[in-house]
């Protein structure tokens, strides 16, 4: 480890805690973003991960920036980061590794292939399971060895046991809290294992930013935006998102606008030069067709001028 430094010095975060730092020269560690905003709770649930060793389950509704957090925490404590997606293409073999034909000296011979976890296990690195909850059952018990106290990791293909190195640190990230797809947002999402779930050491949950740090996110991630629309149109836009994720979580709209929608929506804002058509690209032609008018209704109030339905796609 090469350096200890403090929140407040690192993430403008006012406390003392201490905050672990390596040396490493990895092309795994991640690029620092200029533009990123931490959330304060939620930055020092992952640091406890970092400096504890503490297992941490970011838990979200899409587009808040969970994996993002953990790697923009990584980048700025120069420590290498890998991210597995669970898909439902993730299987056993590509996990824990499986023999393959390699050919040495001209000649064909089988020779057992480490997969990620063998490989992330033995070397100072923070191993992100990205769409936890939409892992395979074979896949889960795969990774609840990992969450055992010891954290040791038994290869029976090998017959060996991985013993993890000091500086490994485990993290997964979750649109769900382990209930499965209960309001049909989260197609391909299961239930997860309560038992498994009680391995976490924490649980921590990541919300929306308040409207003016997403302003800042918007306006460093596209500042064309900034110039060329006017950082209150911005502001504006964002509104509109706003307006959505209520109308969400009121049960009134299948869809929200996340900060990823907004940035898109403001990056064909320019390049459209034109922020209703923008909008009809980014986001309106995603709803659903019963919804249309309701999400009309959102940019008028915000805006102040009424969306032309007739040219909006039709989802079903």
């Amino acid at each position: 480890m090469a350096d200890v430094s403090t929140l407040r010095e690192l993430f403008g975060i006012d406390a003392d805690m201490p905050v672990p730092m390596l040396e490493d020269d990895s092309d795994l560690i991640p690029r620092i973003d200029e533009n990123y905003r931490f959330d304060p709770e939620v930055t020092r649930a992952i640091l406890a991960g970092f400096s504890h060793g503490s297992r941490v389950l970011v838990q979200g509704l899409h587009g808040t920036g969970k994996s993002t957090h953990i790697e923009q925490i990584a980048a700025r404590l120069n420590w290498p980061l890998m991210r597995v997606n669970l898909d439902g293409q993730i299987s056993r073999s590509d996990l824990v590794g499986k023999d393959q034909v390699v050919i040495e000296d001209g000649q064909p011979r089988t020779a057992f292939e480490e997969g990620v976890i063998p490989y992330a296990l033995t070397r100072p690195m923070a191993l992100v399971f990205d769409e936890y909850d939409a892992g395979r059952p074979e896949v889960m018990f795969i990774i609840q060895r990992l969450l055992e106290r010891d954290g040791l990791f038994t290869l029976t293909e090998q017959n060996r046991v991985i013993r993890p190195h000091p500086h490994f640190r485990l993290f997964a990230t979750a649109n769900t809290v382990g209930l499965g797809n209960v309001n049909g947002l989260y197609h391909g999402v299961n239930r997860l294992n309560q038992a498994q779930l009680d391995r976490w050491n924490i649980i921590a949950s990541l919300d929306y930013l308040d409207p003016a740090e997403e302003l800042l996110v918007v306006t460093g991630q596209v500042p064309e935006a900034a110039t060329k629309l006017g950082e209150e149109t911005v502001a504006t836009m964002i509104e509109v998102a706003q307006l959505t994720r209520s109308g969400f979580a009121a049960g009134d709209v299948s869809a929200l606008m996340s900060p990823r929608t907004v940035i898109s929506w403001a990056e064909n804002s320019v390049i459209f030069g034109d922020v209703e058509l923008a909008f009809r690209f980014s986001f309106l032609n995603r709803c659903d067709s019963t919804e249309h008018r309701l999400v009309a209704e959102y940019y008028q109030r915000c805006f102040g001028s009424e969306l032309d339905l007739d040219h909006a796609a039709t989802a079903s």
